[in-house]
């Protein structure tokens, strides 16, 4: 049986007792270590239904403040034989709860499941999350059978799909019977999910068309080269569909391959259309690789479509790519092909901050310094700039920077009130997330957390986080301040736990403090129990065999309990963090992306040209370590201003170029 650390048990009364709500019930509750909470979350994890109701009836006798949790628990996970009258009562007890909107998605999906489209019509409206793609597609089709026109908003959620779920997958089923889908759109959903690897996704569309379409589908994705091979001809559009899913996954292994492919005979072979898509799906793999052909594979794309006078027909991740292959090239084609790719984007992605900053760049690099129109091109390049400048992220510090501007924080605003504190403090969701925490549960906290900040003002978010802050609730505080737009507290968004440790030990072993707040703050929001999905631990999210090698590195001994020590993970993630900065010359990008994906990931995507540093990060072909990279030295920049000494710049912790090295210069090629 799971025990509560007898720290949870005095948290939960300090936590108690700053509501005003230890009366003496709660108390003993409180001091018991919330033991029937977890014996409830225990029983669902098992599935054990008499367990489950019996620790409901003494969650509900002894009035326990998460007792609505333990009832959750109950009734979700017997929620397919349970009653629309049993869910009303479970609303009307807890309304205005996160349980009850947690339990509507629950029904919701249940009710798409029994196709009990009338209670469905009902309770969705009352769905305040409303952030579930499948019951987004059971309402968007509950709608249509009601005589309601959805086809764009149920294409729109259908092309966002990642997984294959019922609601979509019966939503797109009932739109291709009715003709509101087209074969072309089927066919098109089929190659994005080829694209994002995806083939079960892929498999559920083509069968949308019947046997006879699909047939060949599981050659063309299962064995692209050979289905490319053994197809002696062309037999209308769904083999030419066939054709490109195979080129598409051949490109995921081996783009050249394709590429050299469709050279020989896809081009000719397929529709301009596919022809064109196929030679995106090359570039964008090739690009993913960081190949050097990557921007010949986009440009032939555009070619093909051209000639054919036909739109190109790129996916958003595909065009991303397109604009970061053309930042690796050199020569006079790179800004136009950025800013190509750039412009092609949706409004929204347009908007992005990575591509207003490489915009702004590929604007400035265009205006000719002769032309009349070079001043106005630099003008518009600078106004894109100042749009983001100052903003409290990676392109936005860049942004600064390029105009001349230092690093400034923003003012601090003044601090919660009496009032607007004790509103947090009284908080029922609010409390009820804390308890959640400190008695093991984070992930049901978090998202209790979470559902109590929709609507809040910036200034009840700044009480919230600081009251987040004051129970060294790390990840909650820094997140709540994250949302606010106007009142900005940096020192909450920043907060620098441990001081007196990091500093230290930083200072020991010459590690800048800044860049190791800034990486702690990206691995674990300073959570000190903080354990990832792959096994990495604590303060710094160490793994295990990390930690030992780095432990025999600096001579000590090493047991798999320094991993959950606050200062023996600091000793650990320090060391192992100066030993890759020097691996890496000091590079601060590098060393962070070795951190995060290993050393010998950087040590690949270094070769090739050598590259401005920032270019080289928006390179990183892992979506985690990209943002992972960008985020760290953004967040040393603000630490350091926020610990004074020298100007901060995130262009100095970037440095100028990154590229091949020789191997004479290597230090610690034994990294783990």
């Amino acid at each position: 049986m799971k025990r509560t650390n007898p720290v949870y048990g005095r948290l939960i009364c300090a936590l108690l007792a700053g509501v005003g709500l230890l009366a003496p019930a709660l108390q003993a509750v409180a001091q018991s270590g919330s033991q029937t909470i977890l014996e409830a979350r225990e029983a669902l994890r098992k599935k054990d239904r008499n367990r489950l109701a019996a620790t409901r009836a003494a969650a509900q006798a002894d009035r326990h403040p998460l007792a609505q949790w333990v009832e959750y628990w109950e009734l979700s996970n017997r929620l397919g034989t349970a009653q629309q009258s049993e869910i009303d009562a479970f609303y009307a007890r807890w309304s205005g709860t996160y349980v009850e909107d947690r339990l509507r998605n629950d029904w919701l999906l249940e009710l798409g499941h029994r196709r009990d489209w009338r209670n469905f019509a009902v309770d969705f409206p009352r769905f305040r999350m409303n952030d579930d793609r499948e019951v987004t597609c059971y309402a968007l089709l509950t709608e249509h059978l009601g005589g309601s026109d959805v086809r764009d908003a149920a294409r729109e959620a259908w092309f966002a799909q990642r997984d294959a779920d019922e609601g979509c997958a019966l939503m797109a089923a009932t739109l291709v019977e009715s003709r509101q889908f087209t074969a072309a759109e089927v066919w098109r959903k089929a190659r994005l999910a080829a694209e994002a690897n995806r083939p079960r996704v892929a498999r559920q569309a083509v069968g949308l068309l019947g046997a006879k379409q699909a047939s060949g589908l599981d050659a063309a994705l299962d064995m692209p080269a050979r289905f490319l091979v053994r197809s002696a001809g062309l037999h209308g559009r769904p083999h030419a569909e066939m054709a490109t899913l195979a080129l598409i996954r051949l490109s995921a292994s081996e783009p050249e391959v394709a590429a050299g492919q469709l050279l020989e005979r896809w081009e000719r072979d397929l529709p301009p259309d596919l022809a064109a898509w196929a030679w995106a799906a090359a570039g964008k793999q090739a690009a993913l690789k960081l190949l050097s052909d990557a921007p010949k594979y986009f440009q032939r794309a555009a070619q093909v479509a051209a000639k054919a006078k036909l739109p190109l027909d790129e996916p958003e991740e595909t065009l991303a790519w397109k604009a970061r292959a053309s930042l690796r090239s050199d020569g006079a084609t790179r800004w136009p092909q950025v800013m190509q790719a750039i412009v092609a984007m949706s409004a929204a992605e347009q908007r992005d901050p990575s591509w207003v900053y490489w915009r702004a760049r590929a604007l400035h690099a265009l205006a000719d310094p002769a032309a009349p129109d070079g001043d106005a091109q630099r003008a518009q390049a600078r106004a894109l700039l100042g749009s983001i400048a100052g903003q409290l992220h990676f392109y936005g510090t860049l942004a600064a920077e390029d105009l001349g501007q230092q690093v400034v924080l923003p003012p601090r605003p003044a601090p919660p009130t009496v009032q607007e504190r004790d509103a947090a403090l009284q908080h029922p969701g609010l409390t009820r997330a804390l308890l959640l925490i400190a008695i093991g549960l984070r992930p049901e906290g978090v998202r209790e957390w979470n559902f109590s900040l929709r609507g809040m003002t910036d200034r009840e978010l700044l009480a919230a986080a600081q009251l987040a802050c004051e129970r060294e609730v790390w990840d909650r505080c820094i997140n709540t301040s994250d949302r606010t737009r106007v009142e900005v507290d940096v020192e909450q968004r920043f907060p620098m736990p441990f001081r007196n440790e990091v500093l230290a030990r930083s200072r020991d072993i010459g590690l800048d403090p800044a860049y190791v707040y800034g990486l702690i703050r990206q691995e674990s929001r300073f959570v000190m129990d903080a354990r990832s999905g792959v096994g990495a631990s604590g303060l710094m999210q160490i793994m295990p065999a990390t930690a030992k090698w780095t432990a025999k590195k600096i001579g000590i001994d090493y047991s798999p309990e320094l991993l959950t020590d606050r200062d023996a993970n600091i000793r650990l993630g320090t060391s192992y963090l100066k030993l890759v900065l020097d691996d890496f010359a000091g590079s601060q990008p590098m060393a962070a992306a070795a951190y995060n994906a290993g050393p010998n990931r950087p040590r690949r995507w270094r070769e090739g040209p050598s590259l401005e540093a920032a270019i080289w990060a928006e390179n990183i072909p892992f979506n985690e370590t990209r943002d992972y990279v960008k985020k760290v030295l953004s967040n040393a920049t603000f630490y350091s201003a926020l610990l004074g000494g020298a100007t901060p710049s995130l262009k100095a912790r970037l440095g100028r170029q990154i590229g091949p090295r020789e191997a004479a210069a290597a230090v610690d090629r034994d990294l783990p």
